[in-house]
């Protein structure tokens, strides 16, 4: 491969003139107690770090910037390390969606604003896979992404526990009166054994597999655990090669295409993987200036089965996955619907990257002839359209309590989580499992930022019956560790006078999945007669980033990006006086 010449990097616009500039920038870097040879006619990479003491799946990360310095120092590179926000969960309020953008505005313009060759980008937890790399298409520069890896397996008397997954399932019990109070405390220290990522497929690991499949990780780096030994390797590694992909000139622009976000889709169905990444792969594609929708997604779910046995869909952890093969050994079992011929940040092909990808434990790497939910009974992301949903909702399928997947009921409508928590839990509430609960005002612009209250709460007053699902509707999102039957992301959401505005307590809503429809059964002059009389009740903020997140957000069937950021229009390098 070509290597490129020294002047025509980046970095030599600041360090190699011999102009008052150039020597200002030298002489700040030597301020900094480095040496000349250290970093003159050297790529600068920079590491973008998310790490925070208020994130604990990015607890490591500090110690893992190091690892990536010493693999560019022996590349012949030098390293330089940004912070970046951390949108970590469970911390941040009212949800880390509403900061992506704000993650992606930053990597964006730290890579731009500085004098850097290359990146490598460091996160895991929900939001940051895609912030990072929605930055990082937008500039196009090379860059690797190292995913923070998910924490240890948790067991709880004998029992797996799965971050999320199982604190909710232990909620209801705890509600339910099926396990104590301190049975609960008790659960606290012990479900979460380690820094790192949700030990479930939930979010972080539906992203962090879905971009080792786009070829934007090394082979596989998406199932190493965070606390293993392997995990700071796999972070030199990143740190020598992306020195390399520097001198190559490989940028996302040269190899992520169409075919590349369809060989992701392709493993976030066969990881039965989180309904938000259908929110973050369309805001991704977007920026690459790739045309991706929901029905590219809802295509591929009816081709690829659930084949990771992982919660929430399956029986194992994240740990289990890697020692089964990880991604790696999930793909190899797909194949035949990858266009292997994509390259990747190796600079080879996808396909060379899985020539020898065995997988140790066919249980938990199911093959497509023995899928943990085969596809007529669930898929991994169902869309559905109809008089609620114009746009489109998605719904785990394969999560979901078969018997829900065609469902009519009466509608039992709240406007706020506050005063939907406080009735549920009334048990005088005159409410059936045929209900169908909808909580709305939760989209990007009514929440704002379309918070996780999508997984609603089962009455106390059903809970104590032994029911443990219904039928639940919300123009927000769910946690990707959570199951159910819940159905997300409606658009156009309530607050800008979408359907499900119009929807009140008592009228009957039809779910029919496999019809792909979600409907209220009410006819259309009464729709029209409530739409002549709907205002808007979604309160606007007239200061901070949320005003603007809520002047300029989009519809979550578009990616929720800003408009002015979507697309690749060219932003010129900054100028250097």
């Amino acid at each position: 491969m070509t290597r490129r010449a020294l002047e025509s990097l980046r970095s030599q616009r600041w360090f190699a003139s011999n102009d008052m500039r150039g020597f200002a920038h030298r002489q700040r870097t030597q301020q900094m107690g480095m040496r000349r040879e250290e970093f003159l006619g050297k790529p600068v990479i920079g590491i973008l770090n998310t790490w925070s003491e208020m994130s604990p799946c990015h607890a490591h990360l500090r110690d893992r910037a190091e690892a990536v310095k010493r693999g560019v120092w022996q590349a012949g590179g030098y390293p330089v390390e940004l912070p970046a926000l951390s949108v970590g969960e469970v911390m941040v309020k009212p949800t880390t969606m509403l900061y992506r953008n704000f993650l992606a505005m930053e990597a964006e313009e730290l890579l731009r604003s500085h004098p850097i060759d290359g990146a490598v980008l460091l996160g895991g937890c929900d939001k940051s896979t895609p912030g990072l790399l929605m930055g990082a298409f937008s500039v196009d520069l090379p860059v690797i992404y190292c995913p923070a890896g998910p924490m240890s397996n948790g067991q709880w008397r004998g029992q797996k526990t799965g971050a999320g997954t199982h604190t909710k399932k232990y909620w209801d019990e705890l509600r339910a009166g099926g396990i104590t109070q301190a049975d609960w405390v008790d659960l606290e220290s012990r479900m979460t054994r380690s820094a790192g990522t949700c030990n479930t497929m939930g979010t972080a690991s539906t992203m962090t597999s879905i971009v080792d499949a786009m070829g934007l990780t090394l082979p596989g780096a998406s199932s190493l655990p965070a606390c293993d030994s392997g995990h700071p390797r796999m972070a030199s590694t990143c740190g020598s090669r992306i020195v390399e992909m520097v001198w190559e000139d490989l940028k996302p622009s040269t190899f992520i295409t169409r075919a590349s976000f369809l060989n992701g889709v392709a493993a976030y169905m066969a990881m039965g993987g989180s309904t938000n990444a259908a929110v973050h792969l369309i805001a991704m594609a977007r920026r690459a200036g790739v045309d991706l929708t929901l029905e590219d997604l809802a295509d591929m779910a009816g081709r690829v089965p659930v084949l990771a046995n992982l919660f929430p869909s399956g029986s194992y952890l994240m740990e289990d996955f890697y020692f089964a093969g990880g991604l790696s050994a999930l793909l190899n079992k797909v194949r035949p619907l990858l266009d292997l011929s994509c390259r990747t940040v190796t600079g080879g092909t996808l396909g060379d990257s899985l020539a020898d990808a065995p997988c140790w434990n066919d249980d938990v790497i199911r093959d497509v002839a023995n899928p943990v939910v085969p596809l007529e009974k669930g898929r991994t992301l169902a869309l559905l359209k109809g008089n609620l949903a114009p746009n489109g909702a998605v719904m785990k399928s394969s999560a979901a309590n078969p018997k829900f997947l065609r469902h009519t009921g009466p509608a039992l409508v709240f406007d706020d989580p506050g005063t939907m928590n406080r009735v549920l839990d009334d048990p005088g509430l005159d409410v059936t499992e045929d209900h169908v609960i909808v909580l709305r005002n939760a989209g990007p612009v009514g929440a704002p930022g379309m918070p996780e209250w999508g997984n609603l709460p089962i009455p106390k007053k059903l809970l104590k019956q032994g029911v443990r699902d219904m039928v639940r509707l919300c123009d927000g999102r769910m946690s990707g560790t959570h199951y159910g039957s819940c159905i997300l992301h409606i658009s156009p959401e309530a607050a800008v006078g979408g359907p499900l505005a119009l929807l009140q307590t008592g009228d009957l809503v039809r779910l029919d999945v496999a019809a792909g429809t979600l409907d209220m059964l009410v006819d259309d002059a009464e729709i029209a007669r409530r739409r002549a009389a709907w205002k808007p009740t979604a309160y606007r903020y007239e200061r901070s980033f949320t005003a603007l997140y809520q002047q300029h957000v989009s519809q979550a069937h578009e990616g929720c990006d800003f408009d002015f950021l979507t697309g690749t229009a060219p932003v010129p390098d900054p100028v250097i006086y």
